[in-house]
This record gives structure tokens, C-alpha cells and sequence, in this order.
């Protein structure tokens, strides 16, 4: 759909990351002049230093793990000596390759998105932006910023993302006490990894590096990994973790963190000490909101400096938006591009669908991975929803038997009654495209007997979620006969 305009609508966004790039995209479809000012590249951190690397290394992680268990379908891989005898061999992590490779993957697809908004015929200025009042950005650019550049524009969008969190306790030296943006300069696998926090961050890096060889001891302050997600889930990674050799300390903040020589000692609260190679920090994020003039546009902001947006992300000032992890919605990428083309949909008028967290899909990518999408079973434990819950182990699915796979399940959430789909959970191998179908039951408001009734391949994964809808079979439901 094209919108027409008086006059030609003009458009600023600071920041070129998900949310960002989509709204310049969005703006250039809809016919605007475009302007992104974007520091460290189009994409963003996400793309350079976050999503799309930490995803590459997982991937090479996810591989060494098929590679050590295809024995166990039979697979056997040997050398020889000299004299025909066989050898098992190894399985050896080139790291420094490793991270070659996936940087490169990064500033490949930051490469091709700024294509993308060059084709589209948007200016992009390289450089550090800052709102000057409700309808300019200046950006800084030239060597230290030297050089002033203002833009004046009918609508403006902040998309400036975060940044990793440092305590004053365990400040990162980039080379044993690292955040997640600093683990690619790293030229051999760390001997003994310490993970500080068991949140989505901690629990993929751990899992990645384990799987990659490393010793690796992850530092919970809760009493169990990933404490905001699905119990069920949780226990199974973490059970997943010690099978693995993972070391677990839960009930443990840290306290501080040091450096002694090539080593690392972690001080937790009760006067214990853990000692390591390397320390990740993965101890949450802060959005880049200080010093780019929201306070003095008059842009509503939180006590965490996060930018409070409404569910079309405008902020309190009306031509002013913003998208992504540095506003009051949730810090995942997808939902950082979603929010960039509803603001721009909305600023320009076009066809606007409010953003619904109850609908929004996450994943995390550990071994098995974790999909979950809207209500869960917490929900209708704290009496927010009036709900039906069944779980299917994967274990009991004919194609995971084929597969060898032990862990996971097919969990879904429905309303009592009408067996309205609302939620689900995944966990399992490619989770995040198996909750894609569940995603779509609870947009479109499917009853569990819709879902059951689409036919799935057998023998195949996504077989489970249509065994699980099954079982949730609601007689006599109104509207769903033949």
C-alpha cells in the first residue's frame, strides 16, 4: 500500500541496527527523505558484535556436538597409522578461524543491508547523532567528531540499542575479563570459562563454549539458570549442562572480579572463589540513551534511562519514536525491526496493528534450544489465565527416535473452555523454526482441534505439535464441527 503525501515527509533515525533499518527502509517505501546516522555500521550492534556472530558461534558449536555424538547413530570416524591400525581422532577447535569466519559473516550482512538502503535511496551519514529539540538530529562525524552535520525532519526515530552492563567490581580488560562483544578477538578456546550470570546471554555462551571443549563454570544468582523462562524448560537445559560437565553454582553472586596474571578469580557474596582463564560478564545490558538529547526534546524516560514508547513505539513527544533494546519493550531484534516499521507506519499514516507482547516469539539458542510465544504456564499458576496445559515429551516422536534425540518437549498453552491456542513452548534441536506454527495458532486465535486437524509430515518433529493439539481435543466446542 502507498500513502500520498501533501508534501514530500521527511525522516531522521538515529541508529542502524534492527530497528533502525527497518524504519528506513519502511520510510523510503512509503516515499520519504531518508536519513540514518549510524556509528558503528548498518546493523548495528546486533549484526556486528551481537545476534548475528554470537549465532555464527553456536552454529560451529551445534556442529562439534553432532560431530562427538554420531557415534551414537552408528557413525564412526577413524584414522590409521602406518600399520593400519585405528586411530579415533579428535575433535579440534580452530577458534581463531572460528571467529575469523563468523566477523566476516557479520560485516557481510552489514555489507548487504547497507546495500539494501542505499538501492532504496537512503542518505546514510556515518557518525554519532543527537536530537536537537523535536524535529532536527546533528551528527557528529569526521575524525574525533569534529564535523557537524543537521538534519531537520518531520518525524524522527531513535534506535540506539544497548550496551553490555559493567559492575565496578569486575571492570573487562577485553582480554580475561570479557563482555560478550569482546569474546571474537579470542585466538584458542579458554581452558576454564567462568560465566557470570545464568540469564538468556550466559546460559548460550556457556553452553556454546562447553560444547566447544572449554571448561566452563556458569555463576547464578538464582537458584536455576534462565529464571525468567519456562520452569520445564529450564530444567532441562540445565540438566542438559551438568550432563555435560558444566559446573552450576546456583544461589552464588559474584562479588568481584580480578585478574591474577593469565588466571581470573571470581569472589562470590558467601567468601567463596572460583578460579578460571577467562570470566564472561553477561550480567545484563544498558540502553545508549545518555547524552543524545531526549531529556532536553522532552522525551519520557525511565530511571534505567530505557525511552518509554507505547505499543506503536511513540514516544511522549508525538513525531518522536523509538525502537529497540534502548526503549521499554522487549530487547529482542525481531521485535526491534517490528517496532521500527510500525512507527514509521504510523508516523506516515499508514496501516498500523498496535505491537502485542503476548504474541511476540523468542528463542534461545542453546543446545536444545528454547521457543516460547505468549502465555505460559507461570500464567495460569499466578491466576492470569484460566488455562489448560499439555506437555509432549519429544522423546516419545518417531523422527526424534530416528535423530537420537533425548531432550525436549512440545508444550501447549490453551484457554479452558474454548481451547483457544495462547501459547507455547519448544525445546529441542531448531526449536526456533518448530514454534512457528504455534506462533500462528495464537495470532490468529486457533482452537487446539484447528490445529490438530492440519496434517504434519510423518514422521517429522512438528508431528508432536499436532499429537499435543490432539490431546487437547475439546468436545462439543462450538463452531468446529464438520
Amino acid at each position: 500500500m502507498s500513502v500520498s503525501f501533501e508534501r514530500t515527509q521527511s525522516v531522521a533515525i538515529i541508529g542502524g541496527g534492527p530497528g533502525g533499518y527497518e524504519a528506513a527502509l519502511a520510510a523510503a517505501q512509503l516515499g520519504a527523505e531518508v536519513t540514518l546516522i549510524e556509528r558503528a555500521g548498518v546493523g548495528g550492534s546486533a549484526v556486528i558484535t551481537d545476534v548475528v556472530p554470537s549465532k555464527s558461534l553456536i552454529a560451529t558449536a551445534d556442529a562439534a556436538v553432532a560431530i562427538a555424538g554420531a557415534s551414537d547413530l552408528g557413525v564412526q570416524l577413524f584414522a590409521k597409522t602406518k600399520e593400519g591400525k585405528p586411530l579415533k581422532p579428535e575433535i579440534a577447535i580452530n577458534l581463531a578461524a572460528v571467529n575469523k569466519r563468523l566477523l566476516s559473516l557479520a560485516r557481510q550482512q552489514s555489507d548487504d543491508m547497507r546495500a539494501s538502503l542505499v538501492e532504496a535511496g537512503v542518505r546514510i551519514i556515518s557518525g554519532h547523532g543527537r536530537l536537537e529539540g523535536d524535529h532536527a538530529v546533528v551528527a557528529s562525524t569526521g575524525p574525533g567528531g569534529t564535523d557537524f552535520d543537521r538534519i531537520e525532519a518531520d518525524t524522527l526515530v531513535v534506535s540506539t540499542g544497548s550496551s553490555p552492563r559493567v559492575l565496578p567490581s569486575a571492570v573487562p580488560d577485553g582480554e580475561r575479563i570479557l563482555t560478550w562483544t569482546q569474546l571474537y578477538d579470542m585466538t584458542a578456546l579458554p581452558e576454564h570459562l567462568i560465566v557470570v550470570g545464568s540469564g538468556v546471554t550466559g546460559a548460550e555462551f556457556a553452553g556454546a563454549y562447553m560444547n566447544l571443549g572449554s571448561k566452563v563454570t556458569l555463576v547464578s544468582s538464582r537458584e536455576h539458570v534462565l529464571p525468567g523462562e519456562d520452569r520445564d524448560a529450564a530444567a532441562v537445559l540445565e540438566k542438559v549442562f551438568k550432563r555435560g560437565g558444566m559446573t552450576v553454582l546456583g544461589k552464588s553472586r559474584a562479588e568481584s572480579v580480578e585478574r591474577h596474571g593469565d588466571a581470573v578469580v571470581v569472589t562470590l557474596s558467601d567468601g567463596r572463589t572460583v578460579e578460571g582463564s577467562h570470566c564472561l560478564m553477561a550480567v545484563g545490558s544498558i540502553p545508549n540513551t545518555k547524552g543524545i538529547g531526549l531529556e532536553e526534546a522532552g522525551v519520557q524516560m525511565t530511571e534505567s534511562g530505557h525511552i518509554q514508547v507505547n505499543r506503536v513505539a511513540r514516544t511522549s513527544v508525538p513525531n518522536i519514536y523509538a525502537a529497540g533494546d534502548c526503549t521499554t519493550f522487549i530487547p529482542l531484534a525481531s521485535v526491534a525491526s517490528m517496532q521500527g516499521r510500525t512507527a514509521i507506519f504510523h508516523a506516515l499514516g499508514d496501516v498500523v496493528i498496535p505491537l502485542e507482547s503476548r504474541r511476540i516469539t523468542s528463542n534461545i539458542f542453546t543446545a536444545p534450544e528454547i521457543a516460547t510465544v505468549g502465555w505460559q504456564e507461570k500464567d495460569i499458576d499466578d491466576g492470569l489465565l484460566n488455562g489448560v496445559v499439555h506437555k509432549l515429551p519429544l522423546a516419545a516422536n518417531a523422527r526424534a527416535k530416528m535423530m537420537g534425540i533425548k531432550d525436549g518437549f512440545v508444550k501447549i498453552i490453551a484457554r479452558a473452555g474454548s481451547g483457544t491456542v495462547v501459547g507455547g513452548v519448544i525445546v529441542g534441536p531448531r526449536a526456533s523454526e518448530l514454534i512457528y506454527p504455534i506462533a500462528i495458532a495464537v495470532e490468529r486465535r486457533l482452537t487446539v482441534d484447528q490445529v490438530s486437524r492440519v496434517f504434519a509430515v510423518y514422521p517429522s518433529l512438528s508431528g508432536s505439535i499436532t499429537d499435543a493439539a490432539r490431546a487437547m481435543h475439546v468436545v462439543d466446542q462450538p463452531g468446529t464441527g464438520g
